[in-house]
């Protein structure tokens, strides 16, 4: 089941506010629902392209099996400090075994470069250790 798309809207200050969090922000995070129906919340890296949240996860993680099981998550960007500023998205996510690897994934280089060095990892290395693309489909957006 595909329900529709909640964007945030760029040419309201609010929207705007979204993308640029979505944009520039290193950390989000992602609940998935376990097969006995309870929530497991991970922080995750993540990019935001063509209006969806991509995730690179390693392979037979919970999150990947939760997603398998069920498409409904939600993301989540952290707060300010006190508790305000708050994104919320419910969702529908997929596994795509077909895409890209992180490794040749130029914007998400780009974001998550200084976090990749160190660790440790080369980009390849990265790409090897996360290989599973996740595509989350935002369908419904709270702000508050």
């Amino acid at each position: 089941m595909t329900t529709p798309r909640a964007l945030p809207d760029p040419a309201t200050e609010a929207g705007a506010g979204v993308i640029s969090r979505l944009e520039h922000e290193l950390i989000a995070w992602l609940t998935t629902v376990t097969p006995a129906g309870l929530p497991q919340s991970s922080a995750v890296w993540f990019l935001w392209a063509a209006g969806e949240i991509l995730v690179y996860s390693r392979l037979g993680t919970p999150r990947t099996a939760n997603i398998a099981a069920s498409a409904h998550v939600s993301v989540h960007l952290n707060s300010d400090a006190t508790g305000d500023d708050i994104v919320t998205f419910e969702a529908e996510a997929r596994l795509d075994p077909d895409a890209p690897s992180a490794a040749a994934n130029p914007a998400y280089l780009a974001k998550y470069r200084r976090l990749i060095v160190e660790n440790g990892w080369t980009d390849e290395q990265f790409a090897t250790d996360y290989p599973m693309a996740i595509r989350i489909r935002p369908t419904r957006l709270r702000l508050g």
